[in-house]
């Protein structure tokens, strides 16, 4: 992704709220059942907290009953990287945006077969929320 986002940790630090960083620039989490956007069913678009970049479309969101809003796609496969994460014993795989290197959360291969099989579970703090016109 072009024009990548890269902030110092103060930057970073004066732009999000404390949650947010720690989830975004931190790679934590917030607790389950705790977000803004769990039992959010809006239509509209999720966006980067951190740098705004487009990540889901309200259409790809389902209620996975995991405690943290569930995506069955990204709304660009350009907007999101992936890697292979191993703390806290276990092998999961991270998602990030593409554009600011921002942790949004893990994806799980158990999400709806229909549509495609994969769980995008991301924590609420790492978005924001565009509403549809």
């Amino acid at each position: 992704m072009a024009d990548k986002v890269e902030l110092s940790e103060a930057e970073w630090r004066e732009k999000l709220t404390p949650e947010q960083y720690h989830v975004l620039r931190e790679a934590g989490t917030e607790r389950a059942f705790t977000g803004k956007y769990d039992k959010h069913y809006d239509p509209g678009e999720y966006m980067c907290a951190g740098c705004g970049t487009k990540l889901f479309d309200s259409d790809a969101k389902y209620n996975s009953g995991c405690g943290w809003p569930a995506f069955t796609r990204p709304a660009d496969d350009e907007t999101i990287e992936e890697r292979r994460d191993m703390s806290y014993g276990m092998i999961r795989t991270e998602v990030l945006c593409a554009k600011c290197g921002g942790h949004l959360g893990h994806v799980f291969p158990d999400g709806p077969p229909q549509e495609g099989g994969l769980r995008y579970c991301i924590n609420s703090a790492s978005l924001d929320f565009e509403p549809e016109d």
